[in-house]
């Protein structure tokens, strides 16, 4: 029960503890629910997105290849692996199986929201621009639509630095973003060009960008002044 609140309060290393405890009491007791804990620390691990794998234990190690454990086993390999398309292949062959338990199916789209977002996140690193069409196929064709959603989520929590131009479908990641280093690429619709991101070319950037601006206001003040004079008279005459 414990284990089951924190995850609907997606506290899910707490609940991956909480499910570790009772698996480890229900296994000495020999109580044949120890695999429904099982199976719930795995989901709660996943979740997490933790870099362990729960059967590296000596208590779940035994159990891995049980026939009531062995789509989890697989599931979570496929997790660590970031292999999307095999994940969804597991769960799809596995549906029976897995979806059977309604608590598992209460947190299946959670769960393939999160592999998404893990590959999704290595999709971008090595690109400032990149096209959601682009992140789209990396993510085993999803739609467009969803791509902006993980997207976004990500730019509000500060995991990612950049913008959605909605009009091209197009991810711009901001220089000084974690995952842009040194020179960088693009791709956008597959193809991949060069895009310079080192700290001269964004500082000569920025100085150019500022000239710019200061130029058009200047211009402006100049074109507001030469207008302003005609009425500026009117008052004093």
């Amino acid at each position: 029960l414990g284990g089951k609140m924190h995850m609907a309060a997606k506290e899910y290393e707490d609940a991956g503890k909480t499910f570790f405890q009772a698996f480890k009491s229900y296994d000495e007791a020999g109580d044949v629910s120890r695999l429904r804990c099982l199976k719930y620390l795995v989901l709660a691990s996943m979740l997490h997105a933790s870099t362990i794998n729960p059967f590296d234990s000596q208590e779940a190690r035994p159990y891995r290849d049980d026939p009531e454990i062995t789509a989890m086993t697989s599931l979570v390999q496929a997790f660590h692996n970031n292999d999307i398309h095999d994940f969804e292949k597991i769960l799809r062959r596995n549906r029976g199986r897995i979806m059977k338990d309604e608590f598992i199916r209460e947190h299946i789209e959670d769960l393939l929201r999160t592999i998404r977002t893990q590959v999704l996140r290595r999709t971008i690193r090595p690109y400032t621009r990149i096209s959601l069409s682009a992140i789209s196929k990396e993510l085993n064709d999803i739609p467009v639509e969803d791509v902006e959603s993980l997207l976004i989520s990500l730019i509000l929590n500060g995991s990612l630095n950049g913008k959605l131009d909605q009009v091209t479908g197009v991810l711009i990641k901001q220089p000084g973003s974690g995952d842009v280093r040194g020179e960088s690429e693009e791709k956008v619709d597959g193809s991949a060009v060069a895009s310079p991101t080192n700290p001269l070319h964004v500082k000569h950037e920025a100085l150019r960008q500022l000239a710019k601006s200061i130029e058009t206001i200047s211009i402006s003040l100049t074109q507001s002044r030469t207008k302003d004079e005609p009425s500026l008279k009117s008052i004093f005459d």
